[in-house]
């Protein structure tokens, strides 16, 4: 399979202008980077080029995504602390506005996708450790219980760094 070029992985937004794109496309590759979804980093993108708020059909009809796909990203973004709901005196809607203070967005990340994967991560080393210990070929239970033993050490280097990282970050 051929790599992706980068101008391949562009979409187009016609109801926006060149900076709108731009900006989304920059919070595109950041959302890519960390494995999330394409759509975050358009709604957040969006939100965050955006002077006003806007709606979930703003979202709707100006990134060209599906309203659930778009429910789906504000709700997911909202648990990371990356956009919050504003209430207009003149509407019954929901409108959305992104936050960009950087600890909350790093803090919201560490807390929602990161931590988790921690804790998962140290149930799992326990299953692992009686796993590789019992395995008959001597050399390969040497191997294994030794890369368990490297998981458990960054497992518990993570522990100790996230919240020292939430503490700097104000979080």
């Amino acid at each position: 399979m051929p790599p992706v070029r980068e101008e391949d992985d562009i979409r187009e937004f016609p109801s926006l202008g060149p900076i709108e794109v731009q900006v989304i496309q920059v919070f595109v590759d950041g959302v890519k980077v960390l494995g999330l979804p394409r759509s975050l980093g358009e709604i957040y993108g969006l939100l965050f080029i955006s002077p006003e708020p806007l709606s979930l059909d703003d979202l709707v009809s100006l990134l060209g995504i599906s309203k659930g796909s778009a429910s789906q990203g504000l709700r997911s973004l909202r648990g990371l602390g990356a956009v919050r709901e504003i209430s207009m005196e003149s509407s019954r809607r929901a409108f959305y506005q992104a936050d960009t203070e950087l600890k909350r967005l790093v803090g919201g990340f560490i807390r929602e996708q990161v931590r988790p994967h921690l804790e998962s991560g140290q149930s799992k080393i326990g299953r692992l450790v009686d796993v590789a210990g019992d395995h008959e070929d001597p050399r390969q239970r040497e191997f294994f219980e030794s890369r368990v033993k490297q998981l458990e050490s960054w497992i518990k280097k993570g522990r100790i760094v996230l919240p020292v990282l939430q503490k700097v970050l104000g979080e």
